[in-house]
């Protein structure tokens, strides 16, 4: 039996029940929130930043900056397709250089695109092993073929440029630095990296993006040499996010954690998340893992002896350096023959031609900079509007212990008020 027509409409959900935010998929950050929109070889990619507060002061050079640290071309070890990506300005500025609080539009026109080397050979109907070629198409039913289109690292340009503003509003609350580095490669590792004292500059310094300058050597050599055999390789780029302020993040869902690791594991070829001591924690006991508070003797400020929890404690910052590692697998697209099978359901050899990274950790450096940045913005703008609407009018001696790198208690440490010699504090746990 058909509905009466009248009975189908009252049947479709209406705005209060639906909405359809801009492409499923595209956007990411709740206040501070991007979406970001354009394919590999189409005429260029870009990003929309809605949420950014008004009267911050940046300019494109500022970006500029960001992106130059991204792009292709850069050296040997990185895909040398030659894009300048020089990014156009559209909208939320205004004359001179002041955000305005309206969406921030930003573009980058792609120059360099050679379509025809995947458009005019066996990959416009073969599968890439490991690529996301072949899930497009069970997903959507076509793909952009030339470059990978969306699942291409070109769209990253828009998280970047994005991430260069963020990078500006930390700057301005707290002081705060975001700075990532290549800290692996396979089993290679970085072993002299001080998480409070290294420098963009230091990272830049080489083409691997490794501050450990005996490590980077090794890391390259090892690069070079499966480069050389028309292959990839792949390692870990670690973030660390200097003088958040403690209380960022909520429990249970939105752990800020769990936020950086959507925001990170949402970047090209990321396979792998870890926060602090990670997975390498589970072979300490407690006693080892646990990071021991103490109050700082010059701010009287609430502090940690160690940072395995790497900045974060129950899903909340703690005021400590935020470190957080990322796994980056090997290039899908090689220049060695793989087996593979045609969107028809042939079986057939394959192998990659065009421009790649044969690593794509070097480029990816910039880009979890870019993630984490969003991510604490976005975490700071949340915790403005609930926890900061109205201030704490408690007594010095009724709020907690100021806590953190950059916190300090009023009027100094506190004096203690436990006897001395009188053994540690009892306290009963009845947990789940």
């Amino acid at each position: 039996m058909k509905l009466p027509y009248l009975t189908f409409l009252t049947t479709l959900p209406t705005t209060a029940s639906f909405t359809l935010r801009m492409g499923t998929g595209n956007s990411f950050g709740r206040l501070f929130r991007i979406s970001t929109w354009g394919e590999s070889h189409g005429g260029g990619v870009g990003v929309t930043l809605d949420g950014c507060p008004p009267r911050i002061p940046i300019t494109r050079d500022e970006i500029q900056i960001d992106l130059d640290r991204r792009r292709p071309g850069q050296s040997r070890i990185t895909t040398p397709r030659n894009e300048a990506d020089a990014v156009e300005i559209l909208s939320g500025l205004n004359p001179e250089d002041i955000t305005l609080g309206t969406p921030f539009a930003m573009l980058v026109r792609n120059k360099d695109q050679r379509s025809g080397d995947y458009l005019e050979n066996d990959m416009s109907v073969a599968y890439r092993p490991s690529h996301a070629d072949a899930t497009y198409d069970a997903k959507y039913g076509v793909r952009a073929i030339a470059g990978g289109g969306r699942s291409s690292a070109r769209e990253t340009i828009g998280r970047v440029a994005a991430g260069a503003v963020a990078r500006k509003i930390l700057k301005l609350y707290n002081n705060i630095e975001v700075l990532a580095y290549v800290s692996k490669v396979q089993e290679i590792e970085a072993k002299n990296v001080d998480h409070d004292t290294f420098t963009m500059e230091d990272v830049d310094a080489n083409i691997v993006r490794c501050p450990d300058e005996a490590s980077a050597a090794r890391m390259l050599e090892r690069i070079d040499e499966i480069r050389k055999q028309g292959n990839s390789i792949g390692g870990v780029v670690t973030c660390v996010a200097r003088n958040v302020p403690a209380g960022l993040g909520a429990p249970v869902f939105d752990k800020l954690e769990a936020d950086l690791a959507k925001a990170c594991m949402s970047i090209p070829a990321a396979k792998g998340f870890e926060s602090g001591d990670g997975f390498a924690g589970t072979l300490l006991t407690g006693k080892e893992h646990n990071d021991e508070f103490y109050i700082d003797p010059e701010t009287g400020a609430t502090r940690t002896k160690t940072n395995r929890s790497g900045g974060i404690q129950g899903g909340i910052s703690n005021g400590e350096n935020i470190v957080v590692h990322v796994a980056f697998k090997p290039t899908s697209t090689i220049a060695q023959s793989q087996s593979t099978v045609t969107r028809d359901g042939q079986e057939v050899e394959l192998r990659g031609k065009g421009r790649h990274d044969p690593c794509v950790l070097p480029r990816a450096v910039p880009m979890v900079e870019a993630m984490v940045a969003i991510t604490l913005v976005d975490a700071l703008m949340c915790q403005q509007a609930q926890c900061e609407l109205f201030p704490n009018t408690a007594s010095l001696d009724e709020r907690p212990n100021p806590m953190g790198t950059t916190a300090k208690r009023e009027g100094g440490p506190k004096k203690s008020t436990v006897p001395v010699g009188s053994g540690p504090v009892g306290l009963k746990v009845d947990e789940e």
